[in-house]
């Protein structure tokens, strides 16, 4: 798919001192979100997503989806607010299907800034997808397509989950390349299912590699719920995403969020304990400060007050929709993250 080049007017410049020059930048986010079970009303045929209908156990109906849609473009509005057109780039988790990404894009919160979509239906048992939308007055999509993940586990046990979807074009008139995912979940136990993770974090290495090959100064990024934090093994040893920006070496990557997980904060809260599932990694080319391309300005984990829960038993954690069946009015059971990347302008 391709989309006109267009001329990027009105954009934030940033200013910074090196030695004694001064140095303009265009600064642009990318952002991470899981939208928690976003779901039409609907019941369709070849999804297991009964209890998201009016009729179901959740009593999932018009008035909880128009609420649903006003919490989540809220946040999104918000995202990467440096930024005057904010997040320009948003991978997200747990649609069920196109049209609730076209309900969502249309939504007035979010609507001026004419973002498109990237969306392709996965083999997933539950029938919810990673998508990503853009604002094409930032990113220019040449080409998307999703990567299997699921396949046979062992004779007469096959994976059914997520794609990851690859897309790659001109963000801010510069190649990159963008993978959205969301890992296998950690049911059954996070030892017993680590290795279905890994086979999510090979296709993106994999990938990765085959991009290097062609392209071995590529800027990729790579991000989702994971479903494991920044030290696990998928990420940290399958990626081999580094912590500290020195320790990166060529065809390697960064993670920023690293170092929020060392500090305790986190993206979900379970059993008492937080995780930070929701992340987004960077190529090493993108860490060279010195370059007049993009490069890495920093990182966030978007936890604002209205977005917690204020008691019951999620208290101090993200406010989700649904508190077992009840309807409690929420955005998220995660927090979104974001990062910037920056280019001098000359």
């Amino acid at each position: 798919m391709k989309t006109t080049v267009l001329i990027f007017t009105a954009l934030l410049l940033l200013t910074a001192a090196e030695g004694s020059a001064q140095k303009n930048y265009q600064i642009g986010c990318i952002g991470f979100y899981n939208l928690e079970n976003l779901f039409d009303t609907l019941d369709s045929p070849n999804t297991n997503d009964i209890d998201f209908t009016p009729q179901g156990e959740m009593r999932y109906n018009t008035k909880v989806y128009t609420e649903k849609m006003q919490n989540l473009s809220k946040v999104v509005s918000m995202l990467g607010e440096d930024s005057p057109d904010g997040v320009a780039i948003l991978g997200v988790a747990e649609i069920e299907n196109r049209k609730v990404l076209e309900d969502f894009v249309k939504h007035p919160n979010i609507a001026k800034r004419n973002y498109q979509i990237v969306h392709f239906d996965s083999p997933d048992r539950r029938g919810i997808d990673a998508a990503l939308i853009y604002n094409p007055k930032y990113f220019e999509v040449h080409n998307a397509k999703p990567l299997t993940v699921s396949g046979e586990i062992k004779p007469g046990d096959t994976l059914y989950t997520r794609d990851v979807i690859l897309v790659s074009g001109l963000f801010m008139g510069e190649p990159l390349h963008v993978m959205v995912g969301h890992w296998p979940s950690r049911r059954g136990g996070e030892k017993a299912s680590d290795p279905l993770r890994r086979r999510a974090a090979k296709v993106c290495r994999d990938a990765s590699d085959s991009i290097f090959v062609k392209e071995p100064n590529a800027k990729i990024v790579i991000m989702g719920d994971l479903n494991d934090d920044p030290v696990s093994p998928s990420v940290a040893e399958v990626i081999g995403a580094k912590g500290k920006e020195k320790d990166v070496q060529a065809k390697g990557f960064f993670n920023p969020f690293w170092s929020f997980y060392k500090k305790g904060l986190g993206t979900l809260g379970y059993n008492d304990a937080w995780n930070l599932f929701d992340q987004i990694m960077i190529s090493h080319a993108c860490l060279d400060k010195a370059q007049s391309g993009l490069s890495y300005h920093k990182a966030v984990v978007f936890n604002k007050s209205f977005m917690t829960s204020k008691s019951g038993r999620y208290k101090g954690y993200p406010w989700r929709t649904y508190s077992g069946a009840e309807y409690i009015g929420g955005y998220s059971d995660h927090f979104p993250t974001f990062l910037y990347l920056r280019k001098e302008i000359k």
